[in-house]
């Protein structure tokens, strides 16, 4: 099969030994935005405008101002400070309030979810786009499509995803999605018996070592080896969840 750019970093993702592929790619295109956003492109008017309109989720403010670039985060906020107050008093101006009567007050929040107001619902879509994560789900769907690509013409890949960690329950639902959508009935009989296989395997793996962790904590266990369980909880968490609860943070050079 013809390489794309996407070929070499899905080999290496598979290659690294990781307990999920896509988390390992997910953590470098993550990596990437934020160091591209806080190096040189901070101070290009199109990435400014773009970080303007789209903002950052929580996680990944907090990984920009991790990264160490204070005044690349000042300028950038700056600029978002100007638009945000443009629009929110814009919003503030053509806000109507609800008359609320007796029967209304007496009625319980059920929360937020579904927001009626206009600037509950304004707030709610600004929550809903970040740069870094639109980087990422941009990319996303095609390291998927490059991936069963390999699977399905690549026999030197195949043999690495039989002998893999599989995937975190996160990534492999993605795939499982992906896979009913992409494969041919005769492609599913080859890749879903391995795929299974090694997700019941490896999360068994996981379910072992965190047992393994826990009695550790015995005393009679004390002088035993740790195996593999020293690093279970990060392990496991990643496995159920994705990510990487234990990275150090990520700075600039």
């Amino acid at each position: 099969m013809k390489e794309t750019i996407y070929t070499i970093p899905l080999m290496d993702a598979f290659n690294a030994n990781d307990e999920c592929p896509f988390c390992f790619i997910e953590r470098k295109l993550e990596q990437e935005a934020v160091a591209f956003i806080m190096g040189p492109a901070y101070m290009e008017d199109d990435i400014r405008e773009e970080t303007d309109r789209l903002g950052f989720c929580r996680h990944h403010f907090k990984m920009l101002y991790d990264y160490g670039n204070k005044l690349g985060c000042a300028l950038m906020l700056h600029t978002y400070y100007q638009k945000l107050n443009k629009d929110m008093h814009q919003q503030f101006a053509a806000f109507t309030p609800k008359k609320s009567g007796a029967f209304a007050r007496l009625k319980k929040s059920s929360g937020f979810a579904d927001r009626e107001s206009s600037l509950g619902q304004w707030v709610a879509a600004r929550e809903q786009t970040c740069y870094v994560c639109n980087h990422f789900k941009e990319k996303y769907p095609r390291y998927i499509d490059t991936f069963f690509q390999l699977l399905t013409h690549n026999d030197e890949f195949f043999h690495t995803f039989e002998q893999g960690k599989g995937f975190c329950l996160h990534h492999f639902g993605d795939i499982i999605e992906a896979a009913e959508k992409t494969l041919s009935s005769k492609e599913k009989e080859k890749i879903y018996p391995v795929l299974f296989n090694r997700m019941e395997e490896n999360m068994k793996r996981l379910e072992d070592d965190i047992s393994w962790f826990v009695d550790k904590y015995d005393y009679r266990n004390r002088d035993a080896d740790w195996k593999t369980s020293k690093d279970a909880i990060q392990r496991g968490m990643q496995k159920l969840a994705g990510g990487y609860p234990d990275d150090p943070v990520f700075t600039k050079l």
